[in-house]
């Protein structure tokens, strides 16, 4: 077999053109299926993420709000416990209001 034979029948250097088409052509394909198939589970798993991190704020929430407020009704409201903390609960507050006067003013803050 001559070498216009085979050049006439079989060109290695278009079978490696065609190859290297069809690879590409099955990367595309393969992307864009990928990118579909994606698409498709984002919902279902964006979905699920949410609900699994709405019931885990919900339970940490309740679990934290639901025996403080339990706590806080069983206390009884006229004795010095309550009145302390009352009490330092504003002057935490006036302190913080002065310390930010402070900062805005430019003075240097002590505690």
């Amino acid at each position: 077999m001559s070498e216009a034979e085979v050049s006439e029948g079989h060109d290695p250097l278009k079978t490696v053109a065609d190859a290297l088409e069809a690879a590409v052509q099955a990367a595309k394909d393969g992307a864009s299926n990928a990118r579909e198939a994606a698409a498709n589970m984002m919902p279902e798993s964006g979905g699920m993420m949410s609900q699994i991190a709405y019931k885990t704020c919900y339970a940490i929430s309740y679990g934290l709000v639901f025996p403080s407020a339990l706590i806080a009704q069983s206390i009884p409201k006229d004795n010095a416990l309550v009145h302390g903390l009352i009490d330092g609960a504003h002057a935490a507050k006036d302190m913080v209001a002065d310390l930010k006067v402070k900062k805005e003013s430019g003075e240097p803050t002590t505690i």
